[in-house]
């Protein structure tokens, strides 16, 4: 390809930040990122937005290059036959090439009352409307918080150092992603701050109302505040665009990143779902992600094959308050070892991660390309094989029928 290429970035968050810098790396591509914000949503943060101990914004000039356009506007729809986007606010977009990294959200709660009576956390807005809500809240209101997950765990945390009385409704298992002792610890550290855990047989979530929640037992949980934090959605942008996604609503591509209908879109992020084999929705999948995507672009820019995706992890970081926290060291493929580093050095590891992200943003807007290893999970390759193997099975049984 000769002269220069239009490459256009949906979303501003973690994976598309990075895959916005990583682009830059070329002077002959013209990177635009559009966003719904004119400011980066520090989302690893929105529970001590809540909590009242950070704002979880970043200015983009912080951790955007400089050659980056952003543009403040949302995209209702992809036209990918004339590679062109429609925007909220009335205007278009043309790409050559385009990297979906839409994100997620709060999931539809699908449960009666939750919607009207709950407060999701999900992105900044939601995190701003229940911060208000505990603002004006009196200091002796009761707080509920739904979701086992990192979420839901933080913000109880959180809530709870701040003289809350909190009730963390957890469903079947507190932490479901920690190993044994890695819960054991939170659990401690959430009992110590006064947390009340409803977790076992029963404890699944039938409906909220004004001032309570019932759950599948019959016991109901009296509360002035509830908060929800159980799952995340992603946004339908490509589905409604007549692109293949997975049952979650995730961009579907091959193991390059590269949309399943045209090679022309590149998916990065909690939106994308390499070989229907989705990473954990996560900022540390996300930040690996982002930079790979681009690199996919500038392959295809240059005429070279594109790389296979490599992400591995190291484990699940979960604040709890300020002054603790814990550090669930995992293999590459992402499940949790026996291994943990809780209390104070936990939480000091969770901020000097949290620091570190905002940090990597910013060295890739600065120095783009100068990260060239990821951490390979080496079981990946082996999930593949037998996701296609199974869908050639199935092709060739239904043949049979």
């Amino acid at each position: 390809m000769t002269g220069n290429t239009e490459v256009v970035v949906i979303g501003g968050g973690y994976a598309g930040v990075m895959a916005a810098n990583r682009l830059t790396r070329r002077a002959d591509v013209t990177v635009t990122l559009v966003n719904p914000r004119p400011t980066f949503v520090d989302r690893i943060r929105l529970h001590q937005l809540v909590g009242g101990s950070d704002d979880a914004v970043v200015d983009y000039r912080d951790v955007l290059a400089e050659r980056v356009r952003l543009v403040v506007d949302t995209v209702t729809r992809i036209d990918a036959g004339e590679r062109t986007l429609a925007l909220a606010g009335g205007g278009t977009a043309a790409y050559d090439y385009l990297v979906y990294a839409v994100g997620s959200g709060s999931a539809d709660p699908r449960v009666p009352g939750a919607a009207r009576f709950a407060y999701p956390i999900a992105d900044l807005e939601e995190a701003r409307r229940l911060r208000a809500a505990v603002d004006a809240a009196p200091a002796t209101a009761a707080v509920t918080v739904v979701g086992a997950g990192p979420t839901g765990i933080e913000t109880a945390a959180e809530l709870a150092e701040t003289g809350r009385a909190v009730t963390l409704v957890c469903g079947d298992v507190l932490g479901p992603y920690l190993h044994e002792r890695g819960r054991r610890s939170v659990a401690k550290r959430l009992a110590g701050l006064g947390v009340t855990v409803v977790e076992g047989p029963g404890a699944e979530v039938m409906e909220v109302t004004a001032d309570a929640v019932r759950l599948a037992d019959g016991r109901e949980l009296r509360g002035d505040l509830t908060v929800w934090t159980a799952g995340f959605g992603v946004p339908d942008l490509a589905a409604r665009s007549g692109l293949r996604t997975d049952a979650a609503g995730r961009l579907l591509t091959d193991e390059t990143l590269t949309s399943m209908d045209d090679v022309r879109i590149v998916a990065a992020g909690d939106s994308a779902a390499p070989s229907d084999l989705p990473f954990r929705m996560s900022c540390q999948a996300a930040v690996q992600l982002g930079p790979q995507a681009a690199e996919t672009v500038l392959s295809r820019i240059a005429g070279t094959r594109p790389a296979p995706v490599e992400v591995g992890f190291l484990g699940q970081c979960i604040s709890l308050g300020r002054r603790a926290g814990i550090f669930q060291f995992s293999r590459r493929d992402d499940t949790a070892k026996g291994l943990h580093l809780g209390g104070r050095p936990g939480g000091k590891a969770k901020e000097l991660i949290c620091r570190s992200i905002v940090w990597q943003l910013g060295h890739e807007a600065r120095k783009p390309g100068t990260r060239k290893w990821w951490a390979k999970d080496a079981k990946r390759e082996q999930a593949v094989r037998a996701r296609r193997e199974a869908a050639a099975s199935a092709v060739r049984q239904e043949g049979i029928a």
